[in-house]
């Protein structure tokens, strides 16, 4: 549902889009045409001076004077007139030179505006949740890669507003159920999943405030927020543990929901180990930790400070590593 919403909001901007560059195109083409006509009359005016001034040169023995100077005469206020056309031409010419530079800069303004009002409807949607099943019985939903199953069981209509053009139901009953098969998963993907039943644990007030049909949207977006920060999270340990060794990072191990994060740089002389404990409100909480020294004299105090000053953001993990290689083990 919050797909569809998400789709009909960018149909009516390209819509609207669609529409303004039409508008734009349109006036551009009413100027060109404008400028075809005048450089049609211009050419029309020079076959005439041509015209008459060969006419002149062939007559020009046998006219009296009088003849010739009125010829002149008109024919320099012929020149005359054209010049004055020549000029407007050149105006015209420059303002439409103007208005399609304009107009130029305002469909690559709506370009940037359209590619950021995406990034936004993208994460309000987060699209973390498929729907597998819809029916008067129940609803499924999957997450992660179709690792985690919801199923809700619906019971006797309740009367009031519909939803979705049918009499809304009261809920019975929410269960959630890993799919994901623990002996083949890697250590991140068993990370991510009990991070995020951690999270539906700590959250049985759903199932007191989750009690009708008009409810599961908004469960839907608070649990894909959720879904999504733990799944960059689990993206991020798979960047460090191939990625890792660029920053010293020697070995990166996953235990329950702690992560053991293995520095060693001979250039800075020092070997430790971080202890990052991680919940399902990552990256929006600060991470514990502690640390074990093997080589050298880096403290807690100084991870701390180099933690400090990373933003509590996606990447956050990925970030406090870089961060800690750039200002305690680069050489």
């Amino acid at each position: 549902m919050t797909k569809v919403f998400t789709h009909q909001g960018k149909v009516a901007l390209y819509n609207k889009l669609v529409h303004s560059a039409e508008n734009e195109k349109k006036k551009l083409e009413i100027k060109i045409n404008e400028m075809d006509n005048i450089l049609k009359k211009i050419n029309t005016c020079l076959t005439e001076v041509e015209r008459e001034t060969r006419i002149l040169e062939n007559e020009e023995k046998d006219d009296p004077m009088e003849e010739w100077d009125s010829e002149m005469k008109d024919a320099e206020k012929e020149l005359e007139q054209l010049k004055i056309e020549e000029e407007e031409l050149e105006r015209s010419f420059l303002e439409v030179e103007k208005q399609k530079t304009q107009t130029l800069a305002q469909i690559e303004f709506i370009k940037e505006q359209t590619n950021k009002t995406e990034e936004l409807l993208d994460q309000l949607s987060l699209s973390e949740w498929d729907v597998i099943e819809w029916s008067d019985d129940q609803a499924v939903f999957t997450f992660v890669y179709d690792t985690i199953e919801l199923t809700i069981t619906f019971g006797e209509p309740v009367v009031g507003l519909p939803f979705l053009d049918k009499a809304y139901r009261k809920i019975n009953e929410l269960n959630f159920q890993s799919l994901l098969d623990e002996d083949k998963a890697p250590p991140s993907s068993l990370l991510v999943h009990k991070l995020i039943f951690q999270y539906i644990e700590e959250q049985e007030s759903w199932k007191k405030k989750c009690t009708t049909q008009h409810q599961v949207p908004q469960m839907l977006q608070e649990l894909s927020l959720v879904v999504n920060h733990c799944r960059l999270l689990g993206e991020e340990i798979e960047f460090l543990k191939r990625w890792g060794p660029n920053y010293s990072l020697m070995d990166i191990n996953v235990n329950n929901t702690e992560l053991r994060l293995l520095f060693s740089s001979s250039a800075a002389f020092t070997k430790f180990e971080i202890i990052l404990s991680l919940s399902a409100h990552y990256p929006l909480v600060p991470l514990p930790f502690i640390i074990q020294n093997h080589l050298g004299n880096i403290n807690h105090d100084e991870i701390a400070a180099v933690i400090s000053k990373v933003p509590l953001e996606n990447d956050c993990l990925k970030n406090i590593v870089k961060q800690i290689y750039q200002d305690l083990l680069k050489d």
